[in-house]
């Protein structure tokens, strides 16, 4: 689990239960994505919550997820410049 730590004491990650998040504070837990089924089949990740584009179609969910995490890990979880 990758956690951005700012210098306001802030933090981000791509949530998972890799380690007890509340052990650092107070949590807030925010949808970064919405990863869905279309009418055939295919499945998009759709990144608007954090202002992401739409990735997909995708043949299987498990490629989605993936390609929702790599996103998220390389626009998302960096450090304002």
């Amino acid at each position: 689990m990758e956690l951005l730590i700012s210098a306001d004491g802030n933090s981000r990650c791509v949530y998972s239960e890799a380690i007890d998040l509340s052990v650092l504070g107070k949590i807030i837990i925010q949808r970064g994505s919405h990863v869905e089924p279309d009418q055939e089949g295919k499945w998009t990740a759709d990144l608007s919550p954090v202002n992401g584009p739409q990735l997909g179609p995708f043949a299987n969910r498990s490629e989605a997820l993936k390609a929702e995490t790599d996103w998220l890990r390389e626009h998302w979880l960096v450090l304002p410049s």
